[in-house]
């Protein structure tokens, strides 16, 4: 089937060696001083946890490489840095972190454009980087939930695409990702996707409960009003 088709997870671990402990230092050293959006946790820590994600999944030493490498070229440099990764780590990872990547320069385009163009780009991408793209974002739809448990509506400054485009963008993703090639991952992120579906919108009936209750209370006052 080719190398682009993922095999099923092993029963005994892929081989990590060297290449992998040079790539983590080079993310380390690229996005060293970086934190996730408005917040003080390191960006190393989203790296590794998709570096996880993939490793959890079936990946290879290549694989679980790109995924802590996924965001080095759109955060830390464009496309030279792209030439250095294919140069130091191969073109295997190389041709996985650039099918990642939704922006290759600054400034980047603007943000609806750049995730449709991305979405454009994940229905032709192979099954390893859909494997590493859905970790990618399992990670992220994760953080939100979590944010959101603790902060609520307030999470939603945080992002270019406001709650709607955020909320949007996932789904978006979610779906293509189910359309073809499918993995625990993709199957995970869709789970993660309708919980935060569910509990945007639970939270925002909630408010619009409130706000007819109110005005129902403030017509019911007017009119006692005008009877006296």
């Amino acid at each position: 089937m080719g190398r682009a088709a993922l095999k099923p997870p092993r029963l005994s671990p892929p081989k990590l060696g060297p290449r992998l402990q040079r790539a983590f230092r080079y993310a380390a050293e690229k996005h060293a001083g970086q934190t996730r959006k408005q917040s003080a946790v390191p960006y190393l820590s989203h790296l590794m946890a998709v570096a996880s994600l993939v490793l959890e999944a079936g990946g290879d030493e290549d694989l679980a490489i790109a995924a802590l490498l996924h965001d080095v070229v759109e955060d830390c440099g464009g496309m030279p840095r792209l030439r250095e990764i294919r140069k130091q780590f191969g073109v295997r990872v190389a041709k996985i972190v650039e099918g990642c990547t939704d922006s290759f320069g600054e400034p980047k385009p603007e943000w609806v454009e750049r995730k449709k163009d991305y979405l454009r780009e994940v229905k032709h991408a192979d099954a390893e980087t859909r494997l590493v793209s859905a970790s990618d974002k399992l990670h992220n739809v994760r953080t939100i939930l979590a944010d959101y448990r603790q902060d609520g509506e307030a999470i939603w400054a945080r992002f270019s695409g406001k709650r709607e485009g955020t909320l949007w963008y996932y789904r978006a993703l979610s779906n293509e990702y189910r359309r073809r090639n499918p993995n625990r991952n993709t199957r995970e992120l869709e789970l993660a996707v309708m919980e935060l579906e569910r509990l945007v919108g639970k939270k925002n009936q909630k408010r619009r409960d409130a706000q007819e209750s109110t005005k129902e209370f403030a017509k019911k006052k007017s009119a006692t009003s005008f009877r006296r």
